[in-house]
């Protein structure tokens, strides 16, 4: 188990060397545990998390981990939205582009959110 953590924090370092997040422009963190899905918009200039929302924030409950991931994704595009943010950099967070992070990233593009 330690190799796939190992793996998993040299994808993430890499990804976090590439890119960083503006007030224009802000960087779209995922976060997934077994149970539950997170997505932020953070401003790195300033060191401030703009938007922060969470799976459990959600009025209906859906049964399907895809879908709750896609309905987190269209929730941080409407707050960006009320933020006038219309473009974000994707950090996916060492997580492999599959399954519920592709979701929420579908789900934020449905929104409105450009990245």
């Amino acid at each position: 188990m330690l190799a796939k953590q190992e793996k998993k924090r040299k994808r993430h370092k890499s990804i976090r060397a590439k890119i960083k997040g503006q007030a224009k422009r802000p960087r779209l963190c995922v976060f997934r545990s077994n149970n539950h899905i997170y997505a932020q918009l953070i401003d790195d200039d300033n060191g401030k998390t703009l938007i922060a929302v969470k799976d459990t924030e959600l009025e209906k409950k859906l049964k399907n981990n895809i879908e709750i991931a896609k309905a987190v994704g269209v929730l941080l595009s409407k707050k960006a939205q009320d933020k006038n943010i219309k473009e974000v950099i994707f950090d996916r967070g060492g997580y492999k582009y599959h399954g519920r992070v592709k979701a929420l990233a579908e789900g934020a593009r449905e929104g409105g959110l450009k990245f």
